[in-house]
């Protein structure tokens, strides 16, 4: 069994696999579509592997370990990535062209062995083209899951093994008719049929002469309409099992090309990205994951990939150490880049469970069980209650699912009350999910639930302000510091109205 195994060690992907509950609220929140759309480059299946693997990342520092290697190894060799790529693609092509398919179990034999081989033979040489490049380029490639994949293709297409399929391929055209068996059963009815390995063509005539016994031969009349039908059905009988071992055959390289496209499908959409990045001149690298359990957060120059793709470059980054910290509350002037940064937070993490590189100079974070966002909504006409209400639902909904060490990110939550209410139930929900070990980032104007946690001054607890010039011009940083009671919305006033 040829098995492609590049995005797990040990299996398939699964493209069936549900996406998580909280998948369109992720990709609404941390502007996702941006990101798909920079790997896809405008295909649309692309576009689909992007979200379904992303969205269904991992939480295993080997699988995510095992992945990185992989994109590495397709970041040193795009070319040949590409070319392996296409080979799956064109086997899709011709099937599409030539109205390939196997026909059902409930067609005739006859009916199911014509498809079957017909598929075949439209795979052979792509299987040809797969064996030439793990040949002339497999020892090339330096991770784990790119090696096993091309020795398995050197020692499951072998030389000898597509010489044997390309002469069956020929014999079940049956150029020279289909030769079967058949015994005498009940009643003097036919039994047993089975399709017989034709004459060596090479054979000499005499010696078909005197080494055969004698045979019958029976022309049916041009007309006999019954006799063909009879004819037809015995011939089904003696190829059924002929057309059922081709027809497993041919959807086993089927399979193969479709799990084959899928999987490169991901390590292309990384491709995409990372070249669209370098052109852009912003950095990535790739993350160094820790094990869930801990507390590891720190980065430099970590920006929000989203708005670098939409103004197409650079945009500024931060630098963030928050080891041993299970609670970040940011806090600063209205449009001074803390909803940036909880972006790139996220994508970040998102990207890291993924196994892609990610946007910073470096990275490190410890794993989450679950990525989860609570952003303000602004207000629409689906909304069936006031804001305030839809924020609490929403947060309902997210407790029920959240986990032990999972990371949520809360962007100006439970501001849709007043400031006293709001920081009171903000620090009641926060100070429970602190407790069950839920890992939380906290962009928030809500000056007393701030105050409240830095009073107490716990060692897991990190306060990073948005900066600001004496002038009131924003610098896009965030630096260790305590709250303050405003937001600086005069800024704002004084930029929109004049000084």
């Amino acid at each position: 069994m040829i098995k492609v195994f590049l995005l797990h060690a040990k299996r398939d992907f699964d493209p069936s696999q549900p996406l998580p509950s909280q998948a369109d609220d992720l990709t609404q929140d941390l502007g996702l579509n941006t990101l798909f759309k920079a790997m896809a480059q405008g295909d649309d299946f692309l576009l689909h592997v992007a979200r379904h693997v992303m969205l269904t990342s991992l939480d295993d520092i080997t699988a995510i370990t095992y992945r990185q290697e992989i994109m590495r190894d397709c970041l040193n060799h795009p070319e040949i990535v590409r070319q392996l790529y296409q080979i799956p693609l064109e086997f899709l092509r011709r099937k599409r062209k030539q109205w390939l398919w196997i026909s059902s179990r409930h067609s005739s034999p006859g009916s199911i062995l014509s498809s079957a081989r017909q598929l075949l033979e439209a795979s052979l040489d792509l299987l040809h083209q797969l064996r030439q490049i793990a040949d002339e380029h497999g020892d090339a490639f330096a991770s784990a899951g790119f090696r096993r994949f091309f020795t398995m293709i050197r020692r499951e297409l072998d030389d000898a093994y597509l010489a044997i399929v390309a002469q069956h391929i020929r014999r079940l055209r049956f150029p020279q008719g289909v030769l079967l068996s058949a015994k005498l059963g009940k009643g003097n009815e036919g039994s047993s049929y089975a399709l017989c390995k034709p004459n060596d063509g090479d054979e000499k005539w005499f010696r078909r002469i005197f080494s055969r016994s004698p045979s019958y031969t029976y022309t049916l009349p041009p007309r006999d309409d019954a006799g063909a039908r009879v004819l037809g059905e015995l011939r089904g009988r003696g190829v059924a099992r002929a057309a059922n071992a081709v027809a497993q055959a041919a959807e086993h390289v089927e399979s193969f090309f479709n799990v084959l496209r899928w999987e490169l499908a991901f390590y292309i959409g990384g491709l995409n990205l990372h070249e669209r990045l370098t052109t852009m001149k912003a950095a990535a690298t790739f993350p160094h994951p820790t094990p869930s359990a801990e507390r590891e957060f720190s980065c430099r120059g970590l920006y929000d990939i989203g708005l670098a793709l939409t103004v197409g470059q650079p945009v500024v980054g931060n630098d963030i150490s928050a080891t041993g910290k299970s609670l970040v509350i940011i806090t600063g002037p209205n449009q001074g880049g803390k909803t940036t940064f909880l972006r790139s937070v996220g994508l970040a993490q998102l990207m890291m469970q993924s196994g892609l590189f990610v946007p910073a100079q470096s990275f490190s974070a410890n794993l989450c069980t679950g990525l989860f966002t609570h952003f303000k909504r602004e207000e629409d006409k689906t909304m069936e209650s006031g804001k305030f209400e839809e924020e609490l639902k929403r947060m309902s909904t997210l407790v029920d699912h959240l986990t032990p060490h999972s990371l949520l990110l809360l962007n100006e939550s439970l501001a849709a009350t007043n400031e006293r209410e709001g920081s009171e139930i903000a620090r009641q929900i926060v100070s429970a999910l602190r407790e069950k070990g839920v890992k939380e980032f906290f962009v928030t104007h809500l000056y007393e639930f701030s105050r409240h946690f830095y009073e107490r001054a716990a060692d897991d607890i990190l306060f990073l302000r948005a900066e600001r010039r004496p002038d009131g011009s924003r610098t896009f940083k965030l630096k260790p510091a305590p709250p303050l009671r405003t937001s600086y919305g005069v800024d704002l006033y004084h930029q929109i109205f004049g000084a």
